[in-house]
């Protein structure tokens, strides 16, 4: 037996209040993910202009519809607006206010001018165009996490689809003033659908919001913070237990002179100048090798299936761009100098740290034959 329109109407409302209670308290405990403040605030509008509508199918008057159209329409933005801050990372308020008042500007007039009909066809429409844009963003981004994006994805759709059925069942009427609120039964199954998509909605966006967390805090915990280049500790989970094979090579760079820099020009200098040189690593090995600073001043570069002269050439072609790039520090520009070893794999050397310290013991041949230089491990 169908639960009548009016304790539906209830449900939908407590559960839209619980999960934007949920949202809104899980935003507040980190502050990171800022789709969780607005898609909370999207069912905040949404649970008073559920309380507006309940009013108003009791007493249809046309004021007290506009308030439900309106607190409906920026619902259903804000839902739009946190897919979009999902996706891109932007605010998305400019696409917020256009969706809001272009639903209100097409949809309040019929309602005021007492073609409350239309008005309800029109509110329909539009809130299964919100949802299918909103649909439409998750999938945009669904290579994040594809399962729950995609299953988000339906439940919109689904959603939406619902909202279809009511316009084209008011359509199939025909009656442009129906002086009272719709009650059929895609009504009712309208506001099934809404009570499970905003259950399953909510459940997914909290995982993914959890998912998030805690990628952010393995990249943390991976990622030097100066430079964004992998650090010693992600170097090593990648590599430390593996084989070395015999096309794999570990180039080993450290600045020149690095101290005198930081002495000279402070560490604020010092700290541009690092930064340069992961630059130039990372525009010079693209995404064909592993690239990490190991601390300091001291960084490697892990190619695999390489060849040695393919190695040398990575390698001065890094000494010699960093030796000619001018460093901008306090209105003057500074240069500076690296050295670098390079140990390939083979028999001898079969693990990672016997790779990293033959690089290491070339690097130091390069600074002992006067910096600025290449050398190979013997």
């Amino acid at each position: 037996m169908m639960p009548d329109y009016n304790t539906l109407l209830l449900a939908i409302g407590l559960a839209g209040f619980c999960l934007s209670a949920t949202l809104f308290a899980t935003w507040m405990s980190a502050q990171v993910e800022r789709f969780l403040l607005s898609w909370s605030l999207g069912i905040g509008c949404i649970v008073p202009a559920v309380v507006v509508y309940s009013i108003y199918f009791d007493n249809p008057d046309f004021r007290i519809g506009c308030l439900a159209f309106a607190l409906q329409f920026l619902g259903f933005a804000f839902i739009y607006g946190a897919a979009y801050r999902f996706r891109t990372g932007r605010r998305g308020r400019g696409r917020i206010l256009a969706a809001f008042l272009a639903s209100s500007a097409i949809a309040l007039p019929w309602l005021v001018a007492g073609y409350d009909g239309a008005g309800f066809v029109a509110l329909n429409l539009l809130i299964a165009a919100a949802l299918v844009a909103t649909a439409g963003e998750y999938w945009r981004g669904r290579d994040e996490a594809p399962l729950p994006l995609t299953g988000m994805v339906i439940l919109y759709l689904l959603t939406a689809l619902s909202f279809i059925l009511c316009a084209g069942v008011l359509i199939h009427d025909g009656r442009m003033v129906l002086g009272h609120a719709p009650d059929n039964w895609a009504e009712n199954l309208n506001l099934v659908v809404a009570i499970m998509g905003i259950s399953g909605i909510g459940a997914m966006s909290l995982a993914l919001n959890q998912w998030r967390v805690a990628r952010n805090h393995q990249r943390a915990a991976n990622t030097d913070a100066l430079t964004g280049l992998l650090n010693r500790r992600a170097l090593f989970d990648r590599y430390g237990e593996e084989t070395v094979g015999a096309h794999r090579a570990a180039i080993a760079f450290d600045l020149d002179s690095f101290k005198s820099v930081n002495d000279r020009h402070g560490h604020a200098a010092g700290d541009a100048v690092l930064k340069a040189f992961a630059a130039v690593l990372c525009d010079a090995c693209g995404a064909a090798a592993c690239v990490a600073r190991l601390g300091g001043e001291e960084f490697v570069v892990v190619l695999d299936r390489t060849l040695p002269h393919r190695a040398q050439h990575i390698a001065e072609c890094i000494r010699a761009d960093f030796a000619a790039k001018l460093i901008p520090i306090g209105g003057r520009s500074i240069s500076c100098t690296v050295s670098a070893g390079i140990a390939f794999g083979n028999e001898a050397c079969a693990s990672f740290d016997s790779l990293l310290s033959n690089a290491d013991k070339a690097l130091y041949e390069a600074k002992r034959g006067g910096r600025n230089r290449v050398s190979l491990a013997a």
